[in-house]
């Protein structure tokens, strides 16, 4: 075994198996649904996952929105939004995909 930290997250599964159903989805978004469904973590973590998953190829960029609005921090937010990189390999969480089919208003026997 090489030295340093492992490159596998439980973290960053735990979001590869969010975005599989979402299939995309920006930071914040994705700590929202991330705290719903599995244990709690700070957003911090969540971000760190991202940044991490988008080098090593699990997480890609789509787009890159900038709001405009009355923000404590500012008038402009930036929203980047993620979704599967080609290194991702999601398992088809059955909790994940029952969480979001309630969020979208789907029965489970629907969404099949």
């Amino acid at each position: 075994m090489g030295r340093g930290r492992p490159v596998k997250s439980q973290i960053r599964q735990n979001i590869i198996e969010l975005l599989f159903f979402l299939k995309e989805g920006y930071g914040y978004d994705i700590y929202r649904h991330y705290k719903d469904v599995f244990p709690s973590v700070s957003m911090r973590v969540i971000y760190y996952h991202l940044k991490k998953g988008t080098s090593i190829g699990e997480f890609k960029i789509n787009k890159v929105i900038k709001e405009n609005g009355n923000f404590s921090w500012g008038s402009e937010a930036e929203k980047i939004y993620y979704s599967l990189g080609k290194e991702a390999q999601p398992i088809g969480n059955e909790r994940v995909k029952e969480f979001i089919d309630r969020k979208n208003g789907l029965k489970s026997s629907e969404s099949t």
